[in-house]
C-alpha cells in the first residue's frame, strides 16, 4: 500500500476518537510501524493490522470495524482485483470471527475498484482539519496526534561562521602552511595556492516560552513542536510565568507526551501569572551575557500580558536584543487583523522584534519557520 503514512495514522486515529474508541500516540505508533513492515496489499490486510495494534480488548472490535468501513468501504488494491498472481497471500479468503460476529471488509459489498490510496488522502483531510484548529481548542490527544505532521517540519536557523576553516578552491583565504607544504614535491616552487574559507554552523536556538494561564495550550503545542522539529543540538529551551526554568535537558531524548509532562513537573509556576519583564532580566542575567544568547536567535512565545512593571519589558529587550542575532515573537492574540499592541508589556516588547507571528495553529507555523531564519519581516511591516 501506498500514500501517506503520517496523514493515515493521524485521520484515522481522530475518527476513531471522535467514534469513542480512544487511540493513543503509542497506539499510533505500532499502528504505522506494522504497516511499514507488512506493506498491506489489500483493505482486509490493513482491517487485521488496525485491530491488532489499535484496539486492546475484544469489545472494541465494532467501534474500529464501523469507523474502518466508513472510510475505507469499497477500496481495493489494484493487484487484487486484477487477480495479479504476484499479489501475496489474498486469495479472497475472509476473516471472521467466531460465533457469528462482524464480518471483515471482504465479506462487506464493495463499489467498483480504486487504488488504495484514495481514502489516505480522505483520511488526510481530516488530520488537514485538525492542523487549521487554533491550539487553544485541541485536547490533549488532538495535539498528541499532530506529532507526526510536526516531525515533518523543520526548525532552521540562519548560518554564522565558526572559528574553524575548510580547504576549499574558492576560498578568499590563502592557506600558506598547505602550500608551503604541497610545494616540497615540486622542488620548493609553489605552484598552486590552496585555499581555506570558514566553516558554517546553524545559530543557536533559544526559546522562551510563556507557561501562565492565558498561554498554557499554546505553550505545550510549541514545546511539541520543538522536540518532533528541532532535532538541533543547539536548541535551549526556557519557560517563565512567576519565575524562569531551564527545560533542555528535560525535553531531550523522550516522546512529546513525556516531554511535556516532565516540562510541566520542572515547572512549578505552569499556568501560573506572568512576569516577563522579570524572567527577561534573570535570563539574561544569567545565561544570556554568558554566552547563551550572543549571536542567537531568540524565540520568544507570550501573549504579552504583564502583571508587573511594562518598561521593566522594554528596558530588558533591549539589552537582549544587543546580544542576540534577530529575535522572533509569537504572540496567537496578532491573529486577529483588528490587534495592535497599544499597551503593555508587547507595546513595550515590540520595537524590539524583528518579527511577529501568530503560531496560533499548525498551518501557521510556515511564517514562524520562516522568520527564524529571517525570511518574514516585523508584523509592523508586513
Amino acid at each position: 500500500m501506498r500514500g501517506d503514512l503520517a496523514a493515515l495514522v493521524a485521520g484515522f486515529g481522530e475518527a476513531l476518537h471522535d467514534a469513542g474508541l480512544p487511540v493513543g500516540p503509542d497506539r499510533g505508533e505500532r499502528f504505522a510501524r506494522a504497516v511499514t513492515l507488512l506493506g498491506p496489499r489489500s483493505t482486509d490486510e490493513l482491517h487485521r493490522i488496525a485491530r491488532a495494534t489499535l484496539t486492546c480488548r475484544p469489545e472494541q472490535f465494532e467501534v474500529l470495524d464501523r469507523v474502518f468501513d466508513a472510510i475505507f468501504r469499497g477500496y481495493v488494491d489494484p493487484a487484487e482485483g486484477r487477480g495479479d498472481p504476484n499479489a501475496p497471500g489474498m486469495t479472497g479468503e475472509s476473516t471472521t470471527q467466531s460465533g457469528g460476529g462482524t464480518p471483515s471488509v471482504s465479506d462487506r459489498p464493495s463499489t467498483p475498484e480504486r487504488e488504495v490510496e484514495a481514502p489516505v488522502s480522505t483520511v488526510g483531510s481530516a488530520a488537514e482539519r485538525l492542523a487549521s484548529r487554533d491550539f487553544a481548542t485541541l485536547s490533549a490527544d488532538e495535539l498528541a496526534r499532530l506529532a507526526d505532521l510536526m516531525r515533518r517540519l523543520a526548525v532552521a536557523t540562519p548560518p554564522r561562521r565558526s572559528r574553524r576553516s575548510r580547504r576549499t578552491p574558492s576560498g578568499r583565504a590563502v592557506d600558506l602552511r598547505a602550500t608551503l607544504r604541497r610545494a616540497r614535491t615540486t622542488g620548493g616552487h609553489p605552484l598552486r595556492l590552496l585555499r581555506r574559507e570558514p566553516r558554517t554552523k546553524p545559530r543557536r536556538l533559544v526559546v522562551l516560552c510563556d507557561i501562565s494561564g492565558s498561554m498554557e495550550p499554546y505553550a505545550r503545542a510549541m514545546l511539541q513542536l520543538l522536540y518532533c522539529a528541532a532535532g538541533t543540538s543547539r536548541a535551549e529551551v526556557f519557560t517563565f510565568a512567576t519565575r524562569l526554568t531551564r527545560l533542555t535537558r528535560v525535553l531531550a531524548r523522550t516522546r512529546p507526551a513525556v516531554a511535556l509532562e516532565r516540562a510541566g513537573r520542572a515547572a512549578p509556576d505552569w499556568s501560573g501569572g506572568t512576569r516577563i519583564g522579570a524572567a527577561l532580566k534573570r535570563f539574561t542575567d544569567d545565561y544570556g551575557r554568558r554566552g547563551l544568547a550572543r549571536g542567537a536567535v531568540v524565540l520568544i512565545v507570550s501573549d504579552g500580558w504583564e502583571t508587573g512593571d511594562p518598561a521593566q519589558v522594554g528596558r530588558e529587550m533591549a539589552r537582549l536584543a544587543r546580544l542576540a542575532h534577530r529575535i522572533v515573537w509569537v504572540n496567537p492574540r496578532t491573529q486577529s487583523p483588528r490587534y495592535q499592541p497599544l499597551v503593555g508589556g508587547m507595546a513595550a516588547a515590540w520595537p524590539y522584534c524583528d518579527a511577529v507571528v501568530s503560531g496560533h495553529s499548525l498551518a501557521a507555523v510556515q511564517p514562524l519557520l520562516d522568520a527564524l531564519q529571517g525570511s518574514t519581516p516585523h508584523a509592523a511591516h508586513q
